[in-house]
């Protein structure tokens, strides 16, 4: 259980680091100029509804054990890397 609660520990200080990005990345969109705005808008859309599922992931982590806790936890695995993907896309585009 040790393993689980770091692992769970870990992924919850990640997604606070990632919402803090987006944050950051919300305040550069207000800096932008129209087609880039509403171009901007969607991708953060989409980011904070890919931070959601995470943090319903994260949810659900915690409540698996055994072999239901290792096939969340490879889903969760999947949705990091394609929300940091994404993340990191969007503030290239931002820069």
């Amino acid at each position: 259980m040790e393993v689980q609660d770091a692992y769970r520990k870990k992924m919850g200080a990640q997604l606070r680091e990632w919402s803090a990005q987006i944050n950051l990345l919300e305040a550069r969109l207000d800096n932008l100029g129209g087609d880039m705005r509403v171009n901007g808008a969607g991708e953060l859309h989409e980011l904070r509804a890919r931070q959601r599922a995470a943090g319903e992931k994260m949810k659900e982590l915690g409540k698996s054990t055994g072999e239901a806790w290792e096939q969340s936890k490879e889903t969760a695995e999947k949705m990091w890397d394609d929300f940091k993907a994404g993340l990191t896309d969007a503030q290239s585009k931002f820069k």
